[in-house]
């Protein structure tokens, strides 16, 4: 009896813990949450470039250098050192005034390969502020952006640079544009180096000079053309007037004689 209501028991526990109703419910799984989408980062803004030719087209006079840049397509080979925002450019411009103090022929006889390093020569493949040329100069002689051949020699004498080819020795007249990376100076003359001109080139000659405007001191002004016919009518009139006295005398003295007659 006692085993009986044991197993009576034990199924009525087995019952009620297999029930639905008091089995422990899982919780629920949470709700997917949906992500705005990923937006691609923008991309970085681009370098502000100086524009060479632009610029020394505006700046000087440097219209003969630009033209022979823009001939030779030199001036694309200096953008794209301009734009290495690492190394820079650093380049020395002649004006106009540089180039009309030579002879024509001085630049019309060189090959297209002599006019191309003549006009790398003025450039260094490095940007160079004004303070910098006093340490620069220690390093003479300078390669060029033409090659190691093509060198210049650097001085600066208390503010004043000189940058010394062979042929010729100008000065620095002003700084046109100087900001890391491009450097532009201007020159009072053009750098010959002696690979291209085996002797100094000649000058242009020199303008004739202009007539002068005041009239010649042997010219006879119209005054003294003037005064020249009056002295002349003076003179005349004088004479005039002495024969007339002279006739006067002699027609008194033969009326006296006939009277004493």
């Amino acid at each position: 009896m006692e085993l009986k209501g044991a197993i009576f028991t034990t199924a009525v526990l087995a019952t009620l813990l297999c029930s639905p109703a008091l089995a422990q419910k899982s919780p629920p799984a949470p709700a997917s949450v949906a992500l705005p989408p990923t937006m691609a980062p923008a991309p970085a803004p681009a370098p502000d470039y100086v524009d060479l030719a632009a610029l020394l087209g505006v700046a000087g006079p440097f219209h003969t250098f630009l033209s022979y840049l823009q001939k030779t397509n030199v001036i694309e080979t200096f953008q794209r050192q301009a734009n290495k925002t690492k190394e820079g450019i650093t380049i020395f411009v002649p004006k106009d005034s540089a180039f009309a103090a030579l002879k024509k022929s001085t630049f019309s006889n060189l090959t297209s390969d002599q006019l191309k390093m003549l006009l790398m020569y003025h450039a260094l493949p490095e940007f160079y502020s004004l303070a910098q040329f006093r340490n620069l100069s220690v390093l003479n002689p300078v390669n060029t952006f033409a090659g190691a051949p093509y060198t210049l020699n650097l001085t600066d004498d208390m503010g004043t640079i000189s940058v010394k080819s062979m042929w010729s020795k100008p000065t620095i007249s002003s700084s046109v544009y100087a900001t890391d990376p491009v450097a532009i100076y201007s020159l009072n003359k053009v750098l010959l180096p002696m690979q291209i001109f085996t002797k100094d080139p000649p000058l242009a000659p020199a303008p004739a000079p202009a007539p002068e405007s005041g009239a010649s001191d042997l010219a006879p002004s119209p005054g003294g053309k003037a005064g020249a016919g009056k002295g002349k009518a003076d003179s005349t009139s004088a004479g005039y007037g002495l024969g007339v006295g002279a006739v006067n005398c002699l027609l008194a003295a033969g009326g006296l004689m006939m009277f004493l007659w």
